[in-house]
C-alpha cells in the first residue's frame, strides 16, 4: 500500500518523478530534428549577434593593438578585445554576483540572454525548465585571476577569495546559465581547447536527439587576453608576429604571408530546439542540425596529423550522421587560424575528401574579422554559418590577398558571395583543438517537410 500511495517511489525504491521523466523521454528517437531557434553574441566585432553579422559581411575587423605597457615587450601586442563599454556589465550584473564570476562567464551570461531572447522561449515556464538544458564550455581558465590570487596568498591565507575556485571552474558558465533561468535538463561543459564550441553544440544536438531535453543552451565562452596568455603562446610560436603595426591585416587565413594567429575573446550562445517543440510554440527558425562528427589525430599535442586524417575524419562523419553525400555541401566555415601549418592541413583535408567536389565548394574562414576566440571560436563561427545559410550569404575570408597554387580554392576572398540557389544550403562547421581533437557539424537551411 505504501508503494501504491507514494508516487515518488520507484519499484526498486529509488526516488524519482516519473511525470517529469515522462516528459522529457516519452518521444525519445534518434529520428528527432533538431532545429536553431536562438542567437546570441558578445564579440569583438559586435556586442550582438545583429551586429557582429553585419560586420563579418561587410568585413570589418575588430583587431587593434595592446597599448599597455605589459604588453611591451612581448612578440605579438595585438588581439581582438570586446568594446565592455558597449556592454550592459553594470545593470545586468550586481557587483556580489560579479564577485563570484570569471570574465569569461558574465559574456557567457550576456550572450545565453540574447539568445533566449531571440528565440522567445518562455523559461519561466515549469515544464520548459524541466525540459531545457544546459552545455557551454570553456577552452581556458583565467589566468590573471589565478596569478593575482597566488599573490594575495603570499600575503595571507584571508586573503584568498572564497569565490577563486568556482570562478576558474570550466564549467560555471554553464552552471550560471542553469541557475539564472532554472533550467533543470542536462547540465554539460565541454573543455577541448580550440574545439569546445563545436563541442558543446553537437553534444546539445545529441541530447535534443536522443530525448534528454527538447532544448539546449548551448556554446562557449572565452576572456583570458593577459600578458602571460600572450606570451605563453608566443612561446609556442602561435601567434602572429610580424603585423603589430597593422593589426588590422595581421589575421590572415589561408594566405602565403600568413604567420600565426591572433587572440580573440567573446561568446556565442546558441538555442537548439527539438523540431516538433519548436513548432508548438511558433518559434521562427533559423537553421537546422544535421550532423556531428569527432575525431582524434593521435599524432602530436599541437601540431595537426599532416596529412589531414583527423580534419577528413571529422568532416565525413558528421556527413555520415547528417546522412547526406559529400557533393551536397556547398560551404564550409573553416577552422583556419592563419597558423602555416593549420590552414595548408585543413586545406588538404577538404580536397582529399571532396575530390572534384571541392572545386564547386565555397570555403572560408572569417577569423581575420575577429580573430581566434579559442574556446569560443568554433560555436561564434557556427552562428555566422547559420546565418549564411538562412541569408543565402557566403561571408568572407578577409586580408586573403595571395594564395599558394596546392590551396587554390574558392576561399571566398575579401568580400562576401551571394550563395546561389543550388538544392538546400548545406555547409558544415569545422573546429580543431591543442591534442588532436577534431569537430564537425552539417548545419543546412531549414526547410519543413
Amino acid at each position: 500500500m505504501l508503494l501504491k500511495k507514494s508516487s515518488h517511489l520507484s519499484c526498486a525504491g529509488k526516488i524519482f518523478f516519473p511525470q517529469i521523466y515522462r516528459s522529457i523521454h516519452s518521444t525519445s528517437s534518434n529520428n528527432r530534428r533538431v532545429v536553431v531557434t536562438g542567437l546570441g553574441v558578445v564579440s569583438p566585432i559586435g556586442s550582438n549577434a545583429e551586429t557582429s553579422w553585419k560586420s563579418i559581411v561587410d568585413g570589418r575587423c575588430g583587431i587593434r593593438n595592446l597599448e599597455e605597457s605589459s604588453y611591451s615587450n612581448l612578440p605579438c601586442r595585438i588581439a581582438a578585445q570586446i568594446n565592455k563599454s558597449e556592454l550592459p556589465i553594470d545593470t545586468f550584473f550586481t557587483k556580489s554576483e560579479l564577485k563570484t564570476m570569471a570574465p569569461a562567464t558574465t559574456l557567457a551570461l550576456l550572450a545565453a540572454d540574447e539568445a533566449i531572447k531571440s528565440s522567445q522561449i518562455d523559461t519561466k515556464n515549469r515544464e520548459t525548465q524541466l525540459k531545457t538544458g544546459v552545455a557551454i564550455g570553456m577552452g581556458m581558465i583565467d589566468l590573471v585571476d589565478v596569478c593575482e590570487t597566488n599573490k594575495s596568498l603570499e600575503k595571507g591565507y584571508n586573503r584568498v577569495s572564497p569565490f577563486f575556485v568556482p570562478r576558474i571552474l570550466p564549467n560555471m558558465a554553464a552552471g550560471q546559465v542553469s541557475i539564472k533561468y532554472g533550467l533543470q535538463g542536462p547540465n554539460h561543459a565541454v573543455s577541448t581547447a580550440c574545439a569546445t564550441g563545436v563541442h558543446a553544440i553537437g553534444d546539445s544536438f545529441r541530447l535534443i536527439k536522443y530525448g534528454d531535453a527538447d532544448v539546449m543552451v548551448c556554446g562557449a565562452a572565452e576572456s583570458c587576453i593577459s600578458p602571460l596568455a600572450i606570451a605563453g603562446f608566443c612561446r609556442l610560436r602561435a601567434l602572429s608576429t610580424t603585423s603589430n603595426d597593422k593589426p588590422q591585416k595581421a589575421s590572415r587565413p589561408f594566405d602565403r604571408n600568413r604567420d600565426g594567429f591572433v587572440m580573440g575573446e567573446g561568446a556565442a550562445i546558441l538555442l537548439l530546439e527539438e523540431l516538433e517543440h519548436a513548432k508548438q510554440r511558433r518559434a521562427s527558425i533559423y537553421a537546422e542540425i544535421l550532423g556531428y562528427g569527432l575525431s582524434g589525430d593521435a599524432s602530436h599535442l599541437t601540431a595537426p596529423h599532416e596529412d589531414g586524417t583527423g580534419a577528413l575524419l571529422a568532416m565525413k562523419r558528421a556527413i555520415l550522421d547528417a546522412k547526406l553525400e559529400v557533393n551536397d555541401v556547398q560551404y564550409i566555415n573553416a577552422h583556419a587560424t592563419s597558423t602555416p601549418i593549420g590552414d595548408a592541413i585543413e586545406t588538404r583535408a577538404i580536397k582529399t575528401l571532396f575530390q572534384d567536389h571541392a572545386k564547386r565548394l565555397a570555403v572560408s574562414s572569417t577569423k581575420g574579422a575577429h580573430g581566434h576566440l579559442l574556446g569560443s571560436a568554433g560555436n561564434l563561427e557556427a552562428i555566422f554559418t547559420v546565418l549564411a545559410c538562412k541569408e543565402g550569404i557566403f561571408p568572407p575570408t578577409i586580408n586573403l590577398d595571395n594564395v599558394t597554387d596546392e590551396m587554390q580554392l574558392n576561399f571566398v576572398a575579401n568580400e562576401s558571395q551571394l550563395w546561389e540557389r543550388n538544392g538546400r544550403r548545406v555547409s558544415l562547421k569545422n573546429s580543431f583543438g591543442f591534442g588532436g581533437t577534431n569537430a564537425s557539424i552539417c548545419i543546412a537551411e531549414y526547410i519543413d517537410s
